[in-house]
């Protein structure tokens, strides 16, 4: 094997390890981060049962978690799967960007600035999706900060736009971020006027209260044997739960064959004969009554997925924006529709999409425009 040829298979074999010790430092990110704890401090990983700091011999990427068998070296308590998985894609989803853009050691120069921002793009995807999946959130640190190096690696490497030009590169970037975040709104405006409402129906008179166990937190809404947290529901001012109830007990007052309307800081009650009265929540201390009907409001999506495609814009061009969105609907509706399908979730039941448009951009990171090209081709030939 001739020098250039070594050269060559250890650059192979070395991006699939920088992945695997990039995915190593993003379980730490993706643990920390929407825990509010610092991703400096304590430098160590620790576990997460007895706080236990590793040593970097028990740190090593892959091979650490598969000779502890998952487990704890001080305490013994199991470790997820989910540190061996993400160090796992990670160095998969690197060594792919490098096999895919870049591949030879003497082009290193051309193809090095574009790998290395491609591997910054997976690295925040990973950890915003296992985020989204564990909190149903995507930090601002991931999304925001994202589009903001998205916005400076497009000047540096105008190529990623299909650009020559330093500022071309920079303002294609922006518009495509803008059409993220504009386009995405406006889906998210539109399936809350569509779909924004969830119906139920009782047989039997259900109860139904909202209490507050701990006054610096949220407050928590209960419906039968269910628990919903406040912004699981309200996520706007004009978000309002309608509540038709046989009985109804606010503060010290009683009420019979009302209609109530729960608003994120207001309630109406509304009297039969057209009566109203309205509380302030803040000065609602009892509020329970029992339901035969109630109508919740719900979000097609979060504004953090919004963000999220705000960033994916930044760094891959409106072209991704377009197909990002079509390949995410398409898989999350197979995926959740076989979930529910074999048993595995409910109907209604909260699913996050941030890992979805995640999904999305990889595919056309590594052969969305063959895609593209494959399925206008079909419509020409068919037209």
């Amino acid at each position: 094997m001739t020098q250039y040829q070594l050269l060559n298979a250890l650059l192979h074999f070395l991006c699939f390890f920088m992945g695997a010790g990039i995915g190593s430092f993003l379980n730490v990110v993706i643990y920390r981060l929407p825990r509010g704890i610092s991703v400096n401090q304590p430098r160590r990983s620790f576990c997460p049962a007895c706080k236990y700091q590793i040593p970097w011999h028990h740190n090593i990427p892959l091979l650490s978690w598969l000779l502890l068998r998952g487990k704890c070296a001080n305490c013994g308590a199991g470790i997820s799967a989910r540190y061996f998985g993400v160090e796992l894609l990670t160095g998969l989803l690197f060594y792919g960007i490098f096999w895919r853009v870049g591949g030879d050691w003497a082009l290193i120069r051309e193809w090095g600035p574009q790998v290395l921002l491609l591997w910054l793009f997976a690295s925040l995807l990973v950890a915003g999706s296992f985020i989204d999946i564990e909190h149903f959130i995507l930090p601002h640190e991931i999304t925001i900060g994202g589009t903001l190096l998205g916005l400076a690696g497009a000047t540096w490497v105008p190529a990623m736009m299909g650009e020559a030009l330093h500022l071309r590169g920079f303002m294609m970037a922006l518009a495509s971020a803008a059409l993220g975040l504009g386009g995405l709104w406006l889906v998210v405006e539109l399936g809350k006027l569509a779909f924004g409402r969830k119906k139920l129906r009782f047989d039997f008179p259900t109860a139904w209260s909202v209490t507050q166990p701990d006054e610096n937190e949220p407050p928590v809404v209960t419906l039968g044997e269910e628990k919903t947290g406040w912004a699981d529901i309200f996520s706007r001012a004009s978000d309002r739960m309608i509540i038709t109830a046989p009985a109804l007990s606010v503060n010290e007052r009683s009420y019979e064959n009302v209609v109530a309307e729960l608003w994120m800081e207001k309630l109406k009650v509304r009297i039969q004969g057209g009566g109203l009265e309205e509380f302030a929540l803040e000065n609602v201390t009892h509020l329970q009554g029992t339901t035969t009907n109630i109508i919740i409001p719900r979000e097609a999506m979060g504004f953090g997925d919004v963000l999220l495609l705000m960033m994916i814009g930044s760094f891959t061009g409106w072209k991704c924006v377009l197909f990002t969105v079509l390949a995410a609907s398409v898989l999350g509706t197979l995926i959740a529709g076989l979930s529910r399908l074999l048993g595995r979730s409910e109907w209604g039941q909260k699913i996050p999409f941030g890992p979805y448009l995640a999904a999305g951009a990889m595919i056309w990171v590594f052969g969305g425009p063959e895609i593209l090209e494959w399925y206008m081709g079909l419509l020409r030939h068919r037209a």
